[in-house]
């Protein structure tokens, strides 16, 4: 019998790899948008965070999600993110 192989992603705030579902997606789409992509299949440039809110708030304190998407990143974005988290 196959196993199914689970894509992992690597969080951009710890740098450590976890399966896709347990990740968020943050898109800079090709109009230079930022979105949050909650289903992973959205066109741009992704950076994947870890659903935790320590690490939300440590990617708003580094700036890590401006440097890797290369567009700043508005406040709702992240106050956005918290909200999904804490659903």
């Amino acid at each position: 019998m196959k196993v199914k192989k689970i894509p992992q992603r690597m969080c951009v705030v710890t740098h450590e790899k976890y399966p896709k579902k347990e990740l968020i997606r943050v898109v800079r789409t090709p109009e230079n948008n930022i979105i949050i992509d909650e289903t992973g299949k959205q066109n741009g440039r992704g950076a994947y965070l870890k659903k935790e809110l320590t690490i939300i708030e440590k990617a708003q304190k580094t700036k890590v999600l401006e440097k890797i998407l290369e567009i700043p990143i508005p406040e709702s974005i992240y106050e956005e993110l918290k909200t999904i988290i804490e659903k």
